[in-house]
């Protein structure tokens, strides 16, 4: 993280994952999670879904879509939110490729 001073004030630039910057344990999958959670989100407000329609359709229960739309994902797998997207009308691309840097990062695009 960079400091940098505005107006007097000194300011931290963080990265551009936010749980890193917090120093939290697994932060790549945290935001890739968070990444997804957000998307279904997205999907579940677009297609008009009350969270009981939305679980019956992403095959899970209505507390659990409630849990992830106020931001507590921890119970769902990276698996289960894919899936979730696709039963939610969404396709999911996984790209693997060679890394220069010793040990390689997790991405998440969103089209």
């Amino acid at each position: 993280m960079v400091n940098r001073m505005i107006d007097g004030v000194e300011l931290e630039i963080g990265s551009d994952n936010v749980f890193a910057d917090l120093g939290l344990p697994s932060a790549g999958k945290l935001k890739i999670k968070s990444g997804l959670v957000i998307e279904i989100t997205r999907a579940v407000r677009r297609l008009g879904l009350t969270q009981e329609e939305a679980g019956r359709r992403m095959g899970i229960p209505q507390p659990k879509v409630s849990g992830m739309m106020r931001g507590d994902f921890t119970n769902l797998s990276e698996r289960k939110l894919m899936e979730c997207l696709n039963r939610l009308g969404y396709d999911i691309e996984i790209k693997v490729r060679p890394t220069v840097e010793p040990v390689g990062q997790l991405t998440l695009a969103i089209a």
